[in-house]
C-alpha cells in the first residue's frame, strides 16, 4: 500500500541533508560549555546553527535563543514577557485562536490576576486587525498574536496590528508565534516590528525536540529556568547540539527552497480545491486567503476521528486538527462560530514537498467512499 502522508503542519519528514548534518553533529560529544577542544567544536556548532536561524530571522545571532520547541519558546516568550513588565500594567491581548501553548500559557497568567482579553477570529477564521487593536490599551503590556494559523492556514496580519498597536501602547512586548509560516512565508523580525517570536526545527523538515525564540536586545523577560550560564541564562541547560546543528541545516534548506515548495503547496492546493467540489457534502472552513500549505475541511456526514482512521486503513495520513489537542474538538473553529456537525467532521490537510497531485486524487477517492460509507 502506498503511504500518502499529508499531516506536515503536524510534522515534517526529515530532510536527507538534515539527517546527515545532524548524524555528523552526533559524533562531536563535548559539551558546548566545556573550556576544552572537544567543547570548542560544539560551541562552534550551535554558534554555526545560531548564525543560520538569524540569518533566516533577518535578527542579530545573540538575539537568537536555542530551546527544546515551539511550546516551550512560546511558554518562556509570554510567562517571561508578562511577568517582566508586570509593574507597568496587567493587561494582556492574544487571539482566541493561538495554539494551546500560547492559550494556556495566557490563562495561566489570568489565574495570577493579568486581565486578559482573547479576540475571536471573523467567521472565515481570520482575524479583524481593528478588534486587536480595540483591545489594546495603555495598561497593555503584551500582545501575542500568531502570524499563520495551524488548523485553518489563515495568515494573521501581524505587521499591521503591530505597527498600530505600539501607537496606543509603546511600552508593550509583542510576541509572534511564527511557527507555522517560519520557512513558508518570508518571516522577518524587523518587518514584522516584533519584540518576541517562535519557531522550530520540525515544521521545516528538521528534527522534533529543537526550536528557538527571537529575543530582540532591547526586551527584557525573565527566565522560566534556572540554574546554568547557558544563553544568557535565558534558557540556561546543555544545548541539543546535534538538533541545533540539523536545524540550522533545516533554515539553509528552507531559505533556498521557499519560493518553489510554496508554489508547489498553491498548485496542490488548487488541485485539492477542485477535486472536493464534486463533494456535495464537503465544505471549505480555510479562508480563501490561507497560506496554501493547509486546507481545512469539514465532511458533515462522519465524524473525524472515525474518517481519520478510515483513511489511515487506506494508507491516508491526515488529521482532525492540531497534533497537541489529541483528539480534543477545536477550540480554533469553535472560535469561528461553526456549528457543531462542521467541526465535529473536520479534517486538516497539510502537504509538502513529497505530495503530489495523485496524492490529491487519491484522497478525495477515499473520502468520497468514507463520506458514502459512514454515519455521523
Amino acid at each position: 500500500m502506498r503511504e500518502i502522508y499529508l499531516d506536515n503542519s503536524a510534522t515534517t519528514p526529515v530532510d536527507e541533508k538534515v539527517r546527515e548534518a545532524m548524524m555528523e553533529a552526533l559524533g562531536c560529544y563535548g559539551n558546548p560549555s566545556s573550556l576544552h577542544s572537544k567543547g570548542l567544536e560544539g560551541e562552534r556548532m550551535v554558534h554555526a546553527a545560531r548564525k543560520q536561524v538569524a540569518k533566516a530571522l533577518g535578527a542579530k545571532e545573540q538575539e537568537i535563543y536555542f530551546t527544546s520547541g515551539g511550546t516551550e519558546a512560546n511558554n518562556t516568550l509570554v510567562l517571561g514577557a508578562a511577568l517582566a513588565k508586570r509593574r507597568q500594567g496587567n493587561r494582556i491581548v492574544t487571539t482566541a485562536i493561538e495554539h494551546a501553548s500560547v492559550l494556556e500559557s495566557v490563562k495561566f497568567l489570568e489565574e495570577q490576576g493579568f486581565e486578559c482579553i482573547y479576540v475571536p477570529p471573523e467567521r472565515d477564521g481570520n482575524i479583524d486587525p481593528g478588534k486587536v487593536l480595540d483591545a489594546v490599551d495603555g495598561k497593555t503590556v503584551l500582545l501575542s498574536t500568531m502570524l499563520v494559523n495551524n488548523e485553518t492556514g489563515a495568515v494573521l496580519p501581524v505587521g499591521e496590528i503591530v505597527r498600530e498597536a505600539k501607537r496606543k501602547a509603546p511600552g508593550m512586548l509583542v510576541h509572534c508565534d511564527a511557527v507555522q509560516a517560519f520557512g513558508k512565508l518570508p518571516v522577518k523580525v524587523n518587518t514584522l516590528g516584533v519584540d518576541l517570536l517562535t519557531v522550530t526545527a520540525h515544521k521545516i523538515y528538521g528534527p522534533k525536540g529543537v526550536g528557538a525564540f527571537y529575543k530582540a536586545r532591547q526586551a527584557r523577560i525573565l527566565p522560566l529556568l534556572h540554574g546554568g550560564e547557558q544563553q544568557d541564562k535565558l534558557r540556561p541547560g546543555t544545548e541539543n547540539t546535534a538538533g541545533i546543528a540539523a536545524f540550522g541545516e533545516a533554515c539553509r534548506l528552507a531559505g533556498e527552497r521557499r519560493e518553489a515548495d510554496l508554489a508547489h503547496a498553491a498548485k496542490l492546493n488548487a488541485c485539492l480545491r477542485e477535486l472536493l467540489r464534486g463533494l456535495s457534502s464537503v465544505e471549505i472552513n480555510s479562508p480563501e486567503d490561507a497560506l496554501p500549505y493547509i486546507l481545512n475541511l469539514s465532511g458533515n456526514r462522519a465524524r473525524s476521528e472515525i474518517m481519520l482512521h478510515f483513511l489511515e486503513q487506506r494508507g491516508i495520513y491526515v488529521s482532525s486538527g492540531s497534533a497537541c489537542a489529541k483528539g480534543e474538538g477545536s477550540h480554533v473553529l469553535k472560535a469561528m462560530g461553526l456549528p457543531d456537525r462542521q467541526r465535529d467532521t473536520a479534517l486538516r490537510i497539510s502537504f509538502g514537498r513529497q505530495n503530489t497531485e495523485e496524492d490529491c486524487a487519491e484522497f478525495v477517492k477515499a473520502l468520497r467512499e468514507g463520506l458514502e460509507t459512514l454515519r455521523y
